[in-house]
């Protein structure tokens, strides 16, 4: 009987095979699925039954596996090795012809268990947020997240795999009457992001048509709920597509919305009119004298595109006054204004769920020079991200609370029950709610006639928004000669604000040289914006802009 036993044990041996958990799904706030797996075969090597077919084996397997036949010969010619993992996913329908090929052909040693391939239905689009997967190690068996979603949420999609013991014959069949101890897979939650593919579609096409028109370095446009902050569509130009990863280039690959840093330029002249008015610096009605367009300050002359007199702080804001704003932060003083920077949210990071994101970089007063403070007023000297651009102007939008962006909508386990679902969270009170109106309703002139951006208007809607138009910064130090950042934040409707959207375009090719965010950015916020009221199905709040006739149309032949 002993030597009975002892033939059996000698025929068999024993695997610990794992069973992966399935990857939890991610959607777009309305279910819509954005990251998904796709059936695929691990496949495992074992030498002890190869034994001396290793390159019979090879030249069979090599095309289905993609493996030059020499390199898979030698990497099955391991007859010590009895878990060779060969493949982490082979595609299903390639892993069951290998099988059928495998078998005519009466060769064994390659073995099959269920596995699966993250898969992304719309490839490039919002490919910066989703991130990817790899392996943290080339021999690592196991792809985790290793970029945007994939990454900050991995402990949630990622579950918690099982294993099964099973035991093999010779001839590499299982034993069932052997299978041991066996642990079912805990599955990943899926996670439910804010984004609204909708609204992701627009700004994606909208940016797509301005990347191939304008052909600039960069070009970001990010939209989003003021009054929560939900994040309803982020995008990037260069992008890439995550089904595709060995054609994507590092450049192609990074979120700059919110790794970017870059001088923002006059979007941020609204942190030293709110702080003024609420320091009661200024009062709605003080007139701040500009110079006539020449302010000779620190031994530097400060310039505006047109020469000014007195100005108040709603017309320094439509007319985009370099002079009043730097007399403004002037007045405030060094720390005050410094205070106000900071409440705003620029210089630390917003903490939305994405990983990589930065702070910025505002210097604190101690290292400031005499000039910084009238560069930092009007978006010089300070280096913020997109993202926090748009959480800044959310400011105004919301009544004066500085929210927390948020990116996840809700996260639900295997069995589909909700374990989590965002709310909304503010991080401080910036300024009282009758500041941010006012300077809202300031920012509505921006748009209107004699402002720096009427072509950001929307027919039949009220917006409010501010132009950026900053020289890019050379590294080596100083500007780059004629090349700018250009960009346009704005809300709509004016009154009870639905969104926020920021469009910022990189050293923009413009013919006429004429590249300020007023007539760059501003129109393709119009077009995102006009369109995305029209998917939220919002009520016109302001006269038509189309023209009127006034008489009866002539039957005279009209030319164009």
């Amino acid at each position: 009987m002993h030597e009975e036993y002892s033939a059996i044990a000698a025929s068999k041996h024993s695997i610990r095979n794992t069973i992966p958990a399935r990857r939890g799904l991610i959607t777009d706030r309305n279910g819509e699925i954005l990251a998904a797996n796709m059936p695929a075969q691990r496949v495992v090597a074992d030498g002890s039954h190869i034994k001396d077919k290793a390159a019979q084996v090879a030249e069979v397997a090599a095309p289905y596996l993609g493996i030059p036949i020499a390199e898979l010969t030698e990497r099955l010619a391991q007859p010590n090795n009895k878990y060779n993992v060969i493949t982490p996913n082979l595609e299903e329908d390639k892993a069951i012809a290998l099988k059928k090929d495998l078998d005519k052909k009466g060769l064994r040693g390659l073995y099959f268990y269920p596995n699966s391939v993250r898969t992304y239905p719309n490839g490039a689009i919002l490919s910066h947020v989703l991130g990817f997967m790899s392996r943290k190690n080339p021999s690592d068996e196991v792809l985790v997240g290793v970029d945007g979603i994939e990454r900050s949420m991995e402990l949630q999609l990622h579950g918690e795999d099982g294993f099964r013991h099973i035991e093999h014959d010779r001839a590499g069949r299982e034993l069932v009457v052997y299978r041991g101890q066996e642990k079912a897979p805990r599955h990943g939650s899926n996670v439910e992001l804010t984004i609204d593919m909708a609204l992701q579609s627009i700004l994606e096409a909208e940016l797509e048509n301005a990347y191939r028109e304008l052909k600039p370095d960069t070009a970001i446009g990010i939209i989003a709920d003021p009054k929560t902050g939900e994040i309803l569509a982020m995008s990037n130009r260069p992008t890439f597509d995550l089904n595709n990863l060995n054609a994507a280039k590092p450049d192609e690959m990074k979120n700059r919305a919110i790794m970017d840093m870059v001088e923002p330029g006059s979007t941020f002249k609204i942190v030293v009119a709110s702080g003024a008015l609420n320091e009661h610096t200024v009062t709605e009605k003080t007139e701040v004298y500009c110079e006539g367009g020449r302010f000779l300050y620190g031994g530097r002359i400060l310039k505006d595109h047109h020469g000014y007199g007195n100005m108040t702080v709603e017309q320094i804001l439509i007319k985009s006054s370099n002079i009043g704003s730097a007399k403004m932060a002037l007045m405030m003083g060094d720390d005050k204004y410094y205070e106000y920077v900071r409440r705003f949210g620029f210089g630390e990071r917003t903490g939305v769920a994405l990983p990589g994101e930065i702070p910025g970089l505002v210097h604190p007063p101690a290292r400031w020079d005499k000039l910084t403070i009238t560069r930092m007023a009007m978006g010089h000297s300070v280096a913020v991200t997109p993202l926090q651009i748009v959480m800044g102007m959310s400011v105004i939008a919301n009544g004066g609370k500085l929210m927390k962006p948020q990116i996840i909508h809700s996260i639900k386990d295997e069995d589909g029950q909700e374990v989590y679902r965002f709310q909304p969270e503010v991080v401080r009170q910036v300024i009282p709610e009758s500041t941010a109106r006012f300077v809202g309703k300031a920012l509505t002139g921006v748009c209107d006639d004699g402002g720096t951006a009427t072509l950001a208007r929307v027919n039949g809607f009220d917006v409010a928004g501010k132009t950026g138009t900053a020289q890019k910064v050379n590294p080596k130090g100083g500007y780059m000669e004629g090349k700018y950042v250009v960009s346009f934040v704005g809300f709509m409707p004016a009154q009870d604000p639905r969104f926020v959207c920021l469009i910022m375009i990189d050293n923009a090719k413009i013919a006429s040289g004429l590249n300020y965010g007023g007539l760059v950015a501003a129109p393709i916020f119009s077009r995102v914006a006009e369109k995305t009221a029209r998917y939220l199905d919002l009520v016109p709040t302001a006269p038509s802009m189309l023209p009127i006739a006034l008489s009866e149309p002539s039957s005279r032949k009209v030319t164009q």
